[in-house]
C-alpha cells in the first residue's frame, strides 16, 4: 500500500485536467495543484508525522511539477499567477500570443497536443523514462511490478485523447 501511495503522488496532480474550467485561461497548470505548494505540504506532513511514505510522496509530487516546468511551464509558486519554467515546447511569440495560436484549432488543447506529440525529443524522453521506471521497479521493488499496469491505463487515456483530438482537427 505504501508503494502505491508513493506512485500515486507522482501523477495525482494531473487529475486537475478535469478542473481546467476553473483555471486561468482553462489551463490546468495554472491551478494550485500544479504548483510546488502541495508537494511541500505533503513533505512537511511526512516530517511532522515521521512517515517516510509521505516524505517520499511529497518529493515525487514535487519532481513531477519540476519536470512539468520544462515543456509548457507551471504556476510554480501559485500566488503570482504566472507560468514559470523553460517552456521548451512553446516559442516566446506563441506564449505571448497564445489566444491567436489557440484560435487556429477547433479545440484549443489540440495546439498543445500537436506540439507535444510532434516533438521527437518528448517522445524519446517518454520512452526512456518508461524504460528507467521498469528498470528501477525490477531492481528495487520487483514484488510491485504489477503496479506498472497503472501506467498503461493512463497511457491509454492520453493516447485516446490524442487520437480524438486528431480526428476532430482533421474533420
Amino acid at each position: 500500500m505504501e508503494f502505491f501511495i508513493i506512485v500515486l503522488f507522482a501523477f495525482v496532480c494531473d487529475f486537475d485536467i478535469f478542473l481546467c474550467k476553473f483555471a486561468l485561461d482553462n489551463n490546468h497548470r495554472m491551478l494550485i495543484t500544479h504548483s510546488i505548494i502541495p508537494g511541500i505540504i505533503i513533505t512537511i506532513l511526512g516530517l511532522i508525522f515521521n512517515w517516510t511514505v509521505l516524505i517520499i510522496s511529497g518529493l515525487t509530487y514535487s519532481i513531477h511539477i519540476i519536470i512539468d516546468t520544462f515543456d509548457w511551464g507551471t504556476n510554480f509558486f501559485y500566488f503570482q499567477k504566472k507560468q514559470v519554467g523553460l517552456k521548451l515546447l512553446i516559442t516566446k511569440d506563441e506564449f505571448n500570443n497564445i489566444s491567436k495560436y489557440l484560435s487556429q484549432f477547433k479545440r484549443p488543447e489540440s495546439f498543445f497536443d500537436k506540439k507535444y506529440y510532434g516533438n521527437v525529443t518528448c517522445l524519446i524522453t517518454e520512452v526512456l523514462i518508461f524504460i528507467l521506471m521498469i528498470l528501477l521497479i525490477t531492481l528495487f521493488a520487483l514484488k510491485y511490478f504489477l503496479i506498472i499496469t497503472i501506467y498503461f491505463i493512463f497511457l491509454v487515456f492520453h493516447l485516446q485523447r490524442h487520437f480524438i483530438l486528431k480526428k476532430i482537427e482533421s474533420n
